[in-house]
């Protein structure tokens, strides 16, 4: 499975989430999944890159060539895919995606799973998205999305698809549900219902 992760490149990121971007990569990496992510060295993505393929996994960088020459691109990756701007970007990592992550980030974190989710909608990705809530990191864009939903600019069948996992331990709950068993159809998450999808 092609798993898209969206996250912060920032250094100065919060040690926790570091370590929870490391422990997802590592999941990737030993369940034989294929990370999709953005490319960078640094911060979450640098931690969850290098985790994936420690752990014997493959990791696709989708960057813009400006922040290649910037030097933060990540070394020995599966494929590095250069584009030439950010909307290029978005778009390589849904096409090349069959699930997609979002652990915490900037705006530019909530601008890629906000196209995502606007998408789906629209009935142009599978989803779900996954929203790693370690810490309560996104409990507000939970109420918003729940505001929204009460206003009737969501359904219940969009909110369905976007689920709100506390930790990472459930987040790989979430991605194994979301395999196709043999023969069958996708299952449903099966997580704490306190954390998934809008309570």
């Amino acid at each position: 499975m092609n798993i898209a992760v969206y996250c912060g490149s920032s250094p100065q990121a919060t040690p926790c989430y570091i370590e929870a971007a490391s422990q997802l990569g590592r999941w990737i990496g030993a369940n034989g999944h294929r990370l999709v992510y953005g490319g960078s060295s640094i911060g979450l993505m640098g931690a969850v890159s290098r985790a994936a393929l420690d752990a014997g996994g493959e990791a696709i960088g989708v960057e813009p060539g400006f922040f290649i020459e910037a030097g933060v691109a990540q070394h020995d990756l599966t494929e590095l895919i250069v584009v030439d701007t950010m909307g290029e970007r978005k778009a390589k990592m849904i096409e090349l995606a069959d699930v997609f992550v979002a652990l915490p980030g900037g705006v530019g974190t909530l601008e890629e799973i906000s196209e995502v989710m606007s998408l789906m909608r629209l009935g142009m990705e599978p989803g779900p998205c996954y929203l790693l809530n370690l810490n309560g990191f996104y409990d507000g864009l939970r109420q918003l999305l729940g505001s929204m939903r009460d206003a009737a600019f969501l359904d219940d069948a969009d909110c369905e698809k976007v689920w709100f996992p506390a930790t990472v331990g459930e987040l790989a709950q979430c991605l194994d549900a979301h395999k196709l068993p043999e023969g069958g159809k996708p299952r449903r998450p099966v997580v704490p219902e306190s954390n998934c999808p809008l309570g």
